[in-house]
């Protein structure tokens, strides 16, 4: 068994999110305790009461989403001890800071502030220059790259995450979105607008780049003790210098979470644990992994689902 364990990013919150752990675990209700000191939120309340609209603005989502993921890392280490011997990391754009801390890069509480600055600096680029960001599900990237390239319209537009062969989300201004949509539909392609008011990952959050590599200097990256591939280049990453620059530009470069997946089939992981809120990325894996190929998908983010994943592990 050759085990990757992966983290969510935003849009898998709900109300509720890693409440069940920390009302039963006294490790995670630390962790919750630390988040909430180290970004000056009231992060337990606004992941189980929101409400939605409060919880999703960029500022609370992304340490929110983290610290659920970070719970449920430490729930799981509670369960399994060293039963487990993970073999990689991944994270979905947020979610790589998570596996970022899973690895040993950083500590617990350089984890939150670092996203928490992040959403907040994220959050202020949307207000400077509004977009969004659209769901194309039925074309391939090398259609929607020569689509982008042709776009002559009002905006900005790019791709911004390539999920899935089929799945590729594109991010920018509204005006480009639904001008550049219409050629996608032409072409057979179903769009879904995404319920954010930020063009993550484009070239209209970029001004966040230089202000959030200004922060990070000051903290502390060790080197992975477990392999993590990055977002930014589909590959793992050693130098910490090199982490720090990837995790940079991040904010306004393309999620390559389908080059990241594939790279692990080749490297042989056959077990995928999803950690953390809901199921995006097990579905995606359903996208992903070539027919034939034989792959387990897990994901927990409450004790029952916890307890499901460790029996399925343990036989």
């Amino acid at each position: 068994m050759k085990i990757a364990v992966l983290f969510p990013g935003q849009g898998s919150q709900y109300l509720g999110m890693g409440q069940e752990f920390v009302k039963t675990d006294v490790a995670c209700a630390a962790l919750m305790a630390m988040a909430e000191a180290a970004c000056e939120l009231n992060l337990g309340d606004l992941c189980n009461d929101g409400p939605m609209e409060e919880l999703t603005r960029a500022t609370n989502l992304q340490p929110a989403i983290t610290i659920t993921n970070l719970i449920c890392w430490q729930a799981f280490k509670n369960a399994l001890g060293n039963a487990a011997v993970v073999s990689c990391f991944a994270g979905h754009s947020l979610g790589e800071y998570s596996a970022l801390f899973a690895a040993g890069v950083m500590s617990a509480e350089d984890t939150m502030r670092l996203v928490s600055k992040r959403g907040a600096l994220m959050e202020r680029e949307g207000k400077i220059y509004p977009g969004g960001m659209r769901a194309v599900l039925g074309l391939d990237i090398d259609t929607i790259e020569k689509l982008i390239g042709n776009y002559r319209g009002p905006g900005r537009v790019t791709v911004a995450n390539h999920n899935t062969p089929a799945q590729i989300v594109i991010s920018g201004s509204m005006d480009a979105l639904d001008e550049i949509g219409r050629n996608f539909e032409a072409q057979g392609a179903k769009i879904i607008a995404l319920n954010v008011s930020v063009a993550n990952h484009s070239p209209l959050v970029a001004d966040a780049v230089p202000d959030f590599a200004e922060f990070m200097k000051d903290i502390e990256f060790k080197p992975p003790q477990i392999p993590v591939y990055f977002n930014v280049s589909g590959a793992p990453e050693t130098d910490t210098q090199r982490i720090k620059e990837m995790m940079a530009s991040q904010i306004a470069a393309r999620v390559r979470w389908y080059g990241i997946i594939e790279a692990m089939l080749a490297e042989g992981v056959d077990t995928f644990i999803e950690v953390g809120p809901k199921t995006v990325l097990t579905g995606m894996m359903r996208k992903i992994v070539p027919k034939g190929t034989k792959v387990t998908t897990m994901q927990f983010d409450t004790p029952a689902s916890l307890a499901e994943c460790i029996e399925k592990i343990k036989t």
